[in-house]
């Protein structure tokens, strides 16, 4: 058997195999999750952290490969041999663009590194859109990738709404104790199999609104700080060191895009391959319907929060314009312009202070995120922009200390404002 080999999850290991999903959104996956057990999968979200995974993951993956592969895989390696499930009854799911980036390569070395560990026989399902692989257990159709876009959707007003009361709540915890007994009852309802009701999706926006807005907070002065980068480290705790942690630690209102955005990018640049190449004319319709149904989704989210007193969302149509000048919307490697963009959407919006997140072995984050840095600043000379390397030899302190000098710059130049206005 090749170290690689391709072992398709069949419809007989659905009835009994457990399918490990990898940490990047806790509360998004979790939903996610939820979802596939609706329609019959035994799925199961791993939450373990700590320099064990980062340990596992480079005995088993070269150094060379990007940070989020070590750790996802490191992740996986860490649960098969950890003895807590038997790996003859247990499955790996990657979630994949099919892009051109070494995000595409992850399937192949988490089946090279389990090999190398023993277990070539655990299946690994590639989860995509682009239909990279065939696994005929695992068949997803309209009804799941449905349900699927209310998980993102949920998803993204949690993480909206804790990230606005976080900073100001007079009880610590508060927020995201709501936060998670919502996610649990989201999970239920996504779980119960229902007909997803819109209406009734939009009455359980304004109670979720309403119940942060009930959370009793405090006036105090805060910096707002902008989190953008290559997904994986730009969200998950386990990559970026509890960055959104450390930074309301620091005093600081943390500001993050939501997933659905990426998602967005994703349907967009489908729509960029027909109209700057003339590829996909069959499919584009669909696409074109895809696109137009998620931003009105997101439109409903952003009126939702603004109706409930919070922070609405940029429309993401606005977001595809902001790029224009700095980087080509053909730019589609990794985040590709969508970072760029992202970063100039967060000072369009006044967050002026920005951390973009680096992974090692990310070159088109590289180029468009801090490539970008310098045209950025010098056409918006008020935006406080520093990037954060997080590779395995990255040191939490050296990284603290810089975000800690960004935040005392940020508190600077919020007070020479103030002082300008009297």
């Amino acid at each position: 058997m090749q170290e690689h080999s391709y072992i398709p999850f069949t419809e007989e290991m659905k009835k009994e195999y457990t399918i490990l999903v990898p940490t990047m959104l806790p509360r998004h996956f979790e939903l996610i999750v939820s979802v596939l057990r609706t329609y019959g999968y035994k799925a199961e979200q791993l939450r373990t952290s700590g320099q064990k995974i980062v340990d596992m993951g480079l005995r088993y993956v070269h150094n060379d490969a990007c940070y989020p592969a070590v750790l996802v895989i490191g992740q996986f390696l860490e649960a098969i041999t950890s003895g807590r499930y038997d790996p003859k009854k247990t499955a790996l799911v990657l979630f994949q663009t099919g892009g051109g980036c070494r995000a595409s390569n992850y399937i192949s070395l988490l089946r090279k590194a389990l090999a190398r560990a023993g277990y070539p026989y655990v299946p690994v399902i590639s989860f995509s859109l682009a239909g990279l692989e065939n696994h005929p257990g695992f068949k997803l159709g309209l009804a799941e990738y449905h349900s699927m876009a209310y998980a993102v959707l949920y998803g993204d007003l949690l993480l909206t709404l804790v990230n606005q009361v976080k900073p100001y709540e007079t009880e610590r915890g508060s927020a995201e104790a709501l936060a998670e007994a919502w996610t649990a009852r989201l999970g239920k309802a996504l779980g119960a199999g229902r007909k997803i009701d819109y209406k009734k999706v939009k009455e359980t926006y304004r109670e979720m609104i309403a119940d942060f807005a009930a959370i009793p907070k405090r006036e105090k002065e805060t910096v707002k700080v902008g989190v953008v980068g290559e997904i994986f480290v730009k969200y998950s705790p386990l990559g970026n060191n509890n960055l959104e942690q450390f930074l309301v630690d620091e005093g600081a209102e943390v500001v993050v895009p939501g997933l659905l955005d990426f998602c967005l990018y994703c349907v967009y640049n489908n729509l960029m391959d027909f109209r700057l190449y003339g590829r996909g004319a069959l499919k584009y319709p669909l696409v074109k319907l895809a696109y137009s149904f998620l931003c009105g989704k997101k439109r409903d989210l952003s009126d939702a929060l603004v109706e409930g007193g919070f922070t609405g969302m940029t429309p993401f149509e606005h977001t595809t314009t902001l790029a224009d000048g700095y980087i080509g919307c053909g730019t589609k490697m990794g985040e590709g312009w969508l970072l760029t963009a992202e970063m100039l959407e967060l000072a369009e919006s006044g967050v002026k202070n920005i951390v973009c997140t680096q992974p090692f072995g990310c070159l088109p984050n590289h180029i468009c995120g801090k490539g970008m840095m310098k045209p950025i600043k010098e056409r918006n000379p008020d935006v406080n922009v520093v990037a954060i390397d997080y590779d395995p030899g990255a040191t939490k302190v050296n990284q603290e200390n810089r975000l800690k000098l960004m935040l005392a710059n940020a508190r600077d130049n919020l007070h020479a404002a103030e002082t300008a206005q009297g």
